[in-house]
């Protein structure tokens, strides 16, 4: 792990940070705060929300680094960030759930695709056919969030439903109706 913190990938910055290394908690931060307030930005319109979750973020990254298992375990840094973003995403919906509604998702046009849609592409790329992509792609909108947050961020049912802002039974039906859509698209 020798090196300037600009020639270190990802999972080595956090091992640094993890040893109280400043310079390496800054790298990390230049390089991973775009792209982690892009993706919450999606899940949430309120900037104040998500400025406070990505200090939140970055705060707990830099108190509980020595906790990252790493590729030992098949995770990698990015994705460990993003897991305690949303999480604690999730935790500022709870918190203001108690004063109002949650801030719901933003409703723009998003200029380039989501870095959770180019995934489930490559999930369900050329190995499987275009098949399960092709039935991905036809799901309603709200279908398609609910198992975005189930299956690709491994959000519960509860989690779900702070994180889109809709009850827990109507997370559950649209997961439902999402798998009969997708077994109806397969068969």
């Amino acid at each position: 792990m020798r090196g300037e913190p600009a020639d270190l990938d990802e999972e080595h910055l956090v091992r640094r940070v993890a040893r109280g290394d400043r310079a390496a908690f800054e790298e990390l931060y230049r390089r991973t705060s775009p792209w982690l307030t892009v993706r919450l930005r999606r899940r949430c319109s309120d900037d104040q929300v998500v400025a406070e979750v990505l200090q939140e973020t970055y705060l707990a990254v830099w108190r509980a680094a020595d906790a990252f298992a790493g590729s030992a375990t098949g995770g990698s840094a990015v994705g460990w960030l993003w897991t305690i973003a949303a999480r604690r995403l999730i935790d500022a919906f709870r918190r203001r759930a108690h004063h109002a509604q949650p801030p719901t998702a933003g409703v723009a046009e998003p200029i380039a695709r989501a870095a959770e849609d180019e995934v489930l592409d490559r999930v369900v790329g050329d190995e499987v056919g275009d098949e399960v992509g092709d039935a991905l792609r036809t799901l309603a909108p709200e279908l398609r969030q609910v198992l975005q947050a189930m299956v690709l961020d491994g959000f519960s049912v509860r989690e779900t439903s702070v994180l889109l802002g809709v009850p827990e039974g109507t997370v559950k039906t649209r997961a439902r109706r999402a798998r009969i859509a997708m077994r109806e698209a397969l068969s």
